[in-house]
């Protein structure tokens, strides 16, 4: 295999929040993101993402499985969001006024 055939890509999941894994590939020109996904062996770590099909994206966009790579592209795993962000921001809001009351009133 030339090596001028290959390119570099990063395969990354956060399973949690703070905890991140990454895993550098380096695969086969015109290879896809679900083929770096599946070489990168995360789906055999994680239970979660063996039920599959998985959201994934590059560089924090959103793409199909059968999206072409390119050279230093970054592959992200992205899990199910548990609660609705725009509930998330609406509680964090609710428990700063709780503990700091309002302003100006």
């Amino acid at each position: 295999m030339d090596t001028a055939e290959l390119v570099a890509v990063e395969v990354v999941y956060s399973p949690e929040a703070g905890v991140v894994e990454s895993v550098l590939l380096r695969v086969q020109q015109g290879s896809t993101l679900a083929q770096a996904v599946e070489l990168s062996g995360l789906v055999a770590l994680h239970a979660e993402l063996k039920t599959g099909p998985w959201q994934c994206g590059v560089w924090g966009k959103r793409c199909e499985p059968a999206h072409t790579l390119r050279d230093r592209d970054r592959v992200e795993i992205y899990r199910p969001l548990r609660v609705d962000p725009k509930e998330a921001r609406r509680q964090r809001y609710a428990q700063h006024q709780a503990r700091f009351g309002r302003k100006g009133a």
